[in-house]
């Protein structure tokens, strides 16, 4: 039996599994997973590379520190302490006032610190069940958006379409694809005069890359672009190297954390960790990113802890993937394979769940993350 890149997951299924259990040897006969394997024992291999200076903007998503609930000029400042080249706002709640006279003046403390702005919103999708109205319609969002990237001088918008429930609406995800592309281009003209790129995100198990890729090309890849996730990748059974690989051409900011995966007896577990502690290959996947993304920062978004089952060895699964290909479904399993179960890094905060403990969780692991960034993977500019 062989797998091929064309079947959907379902199809995938029922080549490769026996009564809810995968033969691996089966598996390993088809084509897409047998060159994935081997790329993956390649990278492997490549794990203990000294370290190399990178010419990567090192920054962070303010999502990382979301429990200090910090305004845009803290977040700069805190980023100016850590010695870093950019900061994404990625909601419009940071900032006192969205004037442009205020703006200027957030624009005017980063540029103060060599801090590069990355602006950023949530949903803009209207039909997605994540679609907030509290700043108006879709257009007006984008709107409100673009005066604000332009104010800061950020040269991105970055946002997404939905969540992982949107795959499990009527029609699935795809209804959702098109509604964001019928919005988007309603403000091209905009955006294209303006300069900025809106930078949509595959954002908690929405879409998966090449889907991800499919929109941005219907809409038009001049003016939307991808802001690159390494976590929510693992979160649409991805391998996150072969996520950016298809997502690198498109590549407009990022979003980064490390995931631990590993097998478990229908699938394989998920847990977002700092970065340094998963079984992402980090100089692979930047030796890639460096030379395929140029000017692209690393932007960590630590989330550490998040905790998910991917049960794909049972065929319901796969109701909200008919389109999924054999090659992604193989690259995962195999990026699986190579991971053990995760355990928190000596040192975090424990103790009884409080605020003042989410903050302390926070601070440490996007400290530990930009530290590994910094020491062992050659990443910032400073």
């Amino acid at each position: 039996m062989k797998t091929d890149c064309s079947q959907t997951g379902v199809e995938v299924l029922n080549t490769v599994l026996e009564s809810n259990r995968i033969d691996r040897r089966t598996f390993l006969q088809g084509t897409a997973a047998a060159g994935i394997f081997a790329l993956a024992a390649s990278r492997s291999q490549a794990k203990d590379e000294p370290m190399k200076k990178r010419n990567i903007k090192l920054g962070f998503d303010n999502f990382s520190v979301r429990a200090m609930n910090w305004n845009a000029e803290q977040l700069i400042e805190y980023a100016a302490s850590q010695d870093l080249d950019t900061v994404l706002f990625s909601n419009l709640g940071v900032y006192a006032s969205h004037d442009e006279d205020y703006l200027k003046t957030v624009k005017e403390l980063a540029e103060r610190n060599g801090i590069e702005i990355h602006a950023g919103t949530n949903s803009i999708c209207p039909t997605s069940g994540s679609f907030e109205d509290r700043y108006g319609d879709a257009i007006e969002h984008l709107e409100l958006c673009l005066r604000v990237a332009k104010s800061l001088g950020s040269p991105v918008l970055r946002c997404y379409l939905g969540n992982r429930g949107d795959r499990d609406s009527d029609g699935g995800i795809y209804p959702h694809i098109e509604k964001t592309v019928e919005v988007c281009k309603q403000v091209e003209s905009r955006y294209m005069d303006a300069g900025v790129k809106i930078a949509i995100e595959n954002h908690a198990g929405d879409m998966q890359a090449w889907e991800l890729v499919d929109l941005i090309e219907a809409t038009g890849k001049d003016y939307v672009g991808a802001t690159i996730d390494s976590g929510n990748a693992t979160w649409t059974v991805e391998d996150p190297f072969l996520s950016m690989k298809q997502l690198a051409p498109y590549a407009a900011s990022t979003g980064i954390r490390d995931s631990a995966v590993w097998e478990i007896e229908e699938g394989a577990r998920v847990v977002w960790t700092n970065v340094g502690d998963g079984n992402v290959d980090w100089n692979a996947y930047l030796d890639f990113f460096e030379e395929n993304c140029p000017g692209v920062p690393i932007q960590l978004e630590t989330i550490s802890g998040a905790n998910r089952p991917f049960e794909y060895l049972k065929s319901e699964f796969w109701r909200t993937y008919p389109k999924a290909r054999a090659s992604d479904l193989a690259g995962f399993v195999a990026f699986a394979k190579q991971g053990s179960a995760y355990t928190p890094p000596p040192g975090r905060p424990s103790g009884e769940n409080s605020e003042t403990l989410k903050q302390e969780q926070q601070l440490f692991d996007l400290e530990q993350s930009i530290k590994y960034c910094k020491e062992t993977l050659g990443l910032g500019l400073k």
